[in-house]
């Protein structure tokens, strides 16, 4: 069974912990108020409260175990089988505290049979592993009955033990039936989950394009992130516009393969599956997008977003150079991570649904009608607003703008209660300066660059992401960024995992 299934299989477990912790509570509370209403003559009422007791701190331990992830997934699953057994003989001694009648179990059906068959669909297992908890629950009612009649029980007849007994293996060979649906199911998830030589582990993110899922490679060791865009997100499954975008993806795909900058999130591969799924296979990263960094920390200091800004450039003008144009640069699509010893090293993302000056132009056409590819209206340069075809890498140094001004204010450059007002300020309102939005001091020459960026005529903007870069560069502040200072706030803020783990 796939890994993120188990956990969700683990997540149940506790729930029914939880659930099996307040049954117990309840019956421990309600038996003494009907005993002292008269209406239920409870025996051995403290063995009853004792073997209640037990259940409840039983089951909270279960519980804490799968909250706290103390456990793989694996083996929280195989404490829950023992959880099953712990369980039955608890419900097996309540049943048996009382003299066992002649009473036909095809009329009174015991809480332990429901276990048995339920615990499968709530606790997956191998079929081996399965059948042998469900009998080993099912046998905890003779244990059960021997211990009564230690306690006093008089004996039943034989038949009435039988009856009673055999019910409960009935249910443990029923239960099977569910563990081998599961683990049927389970093989079905993973074989369709399979991209390639790739097997989706688990999901990470979902987007209005598509997901993004955690990946393995079935045979190297590698860790990777696969983006699954469906056809149906495009609009266009069917007919020969499908066909131009399966072209279309095939050749940016090799483009962007092709690129050479290290602040370019690196592609390893690239498919469609038999269902028309779009896949791309990335590298995986540790840190977070801008969007995330600023909204959980602020705006960052000057030099930290003028060195981020440079990385941007450098992917920029290395996609720009072969005729690719990214259209939709957010801070969302900028990735701050550790890359070996190294911090704030910053990937843009997504490449690939891209602009290029050499695609063909049917299928351009129709991934802009379908409004496929628009980009995100609180960062799109006029131009694209304006539905100009002639767009080229200035759109995207608009859009790096945009980051900008959300690095060092913590602000949108407009604010807007619909999309469509939002980009009618892209086209006619001037921005307000961000050092006027109340975020960190923004040194004059940086403002500049950014409002310069932010410019409504695209001749009037920086002419490439080389030329920003130097801009950049010729302020001095990244520089004022070093080393020293970005490992000491990632160490402080996002610890790495294995210190985190610590």
């Amino acid at each position: 069974m796939p890994p993120d299934l188990l956990r969700e299989a683990g997540r149940r477990l506790e729930l029914l912990s939880l659930a099996v912790a307040a049954g117990f509570a309840f019956a421990l509370a309600i038996h003494p108020l009907l005993r002292a209403a008269g209406w239920s003559a409870l025996p051995r009422p403290r063995t009853h409260a004792v073997v209640s007791v037990l259940m409840i701190v039983v089951s909270l331990v279960v519980a804490w175990t799968a909250r706290r992830g103390l456990l793989t997934p694996i083996r929280l699953l195989d404490l829950g089988l023992v959880y099953e057994v712990v369980v039955a003989m608890g419900i097996a001694i309540g049943d048996n505290l009382t003299p066992l009648t002649a009473e036909s179990p095809l009329e009174t059906i015991s809480w332990l049979c429901v276990l048995i068959v339920m615990f499968p669909l709530v606790v997956p297992a191998t079929p081996g592993k399965a059948i042998l908890a469900s009998l080993a629950a099912a046998s905890t009612w003779p244990l059960a009955y021997a211990l009564g009649l230690r306690l006093g029980n008089p004996p039943a007849h034989a038949s009435t033990v039988f009856l009673n007994a055999v019910e409960n293996y009935l249910a443990a060979i029923l239960a099977l039936l569910p563990s081998l649906v599961l683990r049927r199911l389970g093989a079905a998830v993973q074989k369709a989950r399979e991209m390639g030589s790739y097997e989706l582990v688990e999901r990470l993110d979902r987007g209005g394009m598509g997901e993004v899922w955690r990946a393995r490679h079935r045979m190297l060791a590698r860790p990777a992130a696969i983006k699954l865009i469906r056809p149906d997100r495009l609009g266009l499954a069917h007919g020969h516009a499908a066909d131009n975008i399966v072209l279309r993806f095939e050749r940016e795909a090799q483009a962007t393969a092709a690129l050479h900058s290290p602040h370019t999130v690196e592609l390893y591969d690239f498919g469609v599956t038999s269902d028309g799924t779009f896949y791309y296979v990335m590298e995986i990263l540790d840190g977070l997008d801008l969007e995330s960094l600023i909204s959980r920390f602020g705006p960052v200091p000057a030099e930290r977003a003028a060195h981020l800004l440079l990385h941007a450039c450098d992917s920029l003008d290395d996609a720009h150079y072969v005729g690719l144009v990214h259209r939709d640069i957010k801070p969302a699509n900028l990735y701050a991570c550790r890359r070996g010893r190294r911090h704030d090293f910053l990937k843009v993302l997504d490449f690939g649904l891209v602009k290029s000056s050499w695609a063909d132009g049917s299928s351009d056409v129709a991934l802009t009608r379908e409004s496929a590819i628009t980009g995100t209206p609180a960062f799109l340069a006029p131009e694209i607003v304006l539905g100009e075809r002639a767009i080229d890498g200035r759109v995207d140094i608009y859009g790096l703008g945009c980051v900008a001004y959300w690095l060092v204010s913590g602000q949108r450059v407009f604010e807007g209660a619909t999309p469509m007002e939002l980009v009618i300020h892209h086209v006619q309102t001037a921005p307000v300066p961000p050092s006027r939005r109340g975020g960190v001091p923004v040194p004059r020459a940086l403002e500049d660059l950014i409002l310069a960026c932010l410019e409504k005529d695209p001749a009037r903007r920086p002419a490439s992401a080389a030329e920003l870069g130097r801009r950049l560069e010729a302020t001095g502040l990244p520089a004022g960024w070093t080393p020293e200072r970005a490992r000491e706030w990632w160490d402080a803020n996002i610890p790495p995992p294995a210190a985190a783990a610590r």
